[in-house]
C-alpha cells in the first residue's frame, strides 16, 4: 500500500494568520512563539498575502543603524501589509506534491498557502512538511521492498 500524494494528507491544518493591519513587531513575536517563519495574510476570509521571516529582515526597509547589530526592525509602525508577499501562489487540498515541489523550487518559497475547493484557506505546506511526507513515503516504500 502507497502512501497518497495528496496535498490534504501533508499539510498543516493549524494555522496563524495576520491582516495587513496587524502591526510587525506583534505579529513577529505570534510567528516567533509559534515556532512559524510563514503567515498568511487574510482579509477577511480572503487570502491576500503571505508574510515570511525574511519579509521582516528585507534591506530596502530596515533601518541603516551605524552598527547594523539587529537583524530585525520590529516597529508596529510598519505593518504586516506593508511588507507582506500581495497575490501569494496557493496549492489545492486536491493537488498532488509534485505540483508543491516545482512551485517551491521555481519560486524559492518556504511555505504554500493551501485552499480547498472554494478557495478558502485551510492550511499550509512548508518545506518540512515535504521532507516528513517524503520521509514516510521513502519508508513505506523500503518497507515494501524488503
Amino acid at each position: 500500500m502507497s502512501k497518497t500524494l495528496r496535498i490534504s494528507e501533508h499539510m498543516t491544518r493549524k494555522i496563524i494568520t495576520a491582516t495587513p493591519d496587524d502591526g510587525v513587531r506583534e505579529t513577529y513575536f505570534r510567528m516567533r512563539e509559534a515556532g512559524i517563519r510563514h503567515l498568511p495574510v487574510l482579509h477577511g476570509a480572503q487570502l491576500i498575502g503571505m508574510l515570511s521571516d525574511r519579509d521582516l529582515r528585507r534591506p530596502d526597509w530596515v533601518d541603516e543603524a551605524p552598527d547594523l547589530s539587529h537583524d530585525y526592525q520590529l516597529d508596529d509602525s510598519l505593518l504586516v501589509g506593508d511588507l507582506m508577499s500581495r497575490n501569494p501562489i496557493a496549492v489545492h487540498t486536491y493537488d498532488d506534491l509534485s505540483k508543491a515541489c516545482a512551485l517551491i523550487n521555481e519560486h524559492g518559497f518556504g511555505a504554500l498557502p493551501v485552499l480547498d475547493k472554494g478557495n478558502h484557506l485551510v492550511g499550509i505546506l512548508s518545506k518540512g512538511d515535504l521532507v516528513r511526507a517524503f520521509s514516510e513515503i521513502l519508508a513505506t516504500n523500503h518497507l515494501h521492498s524488503i
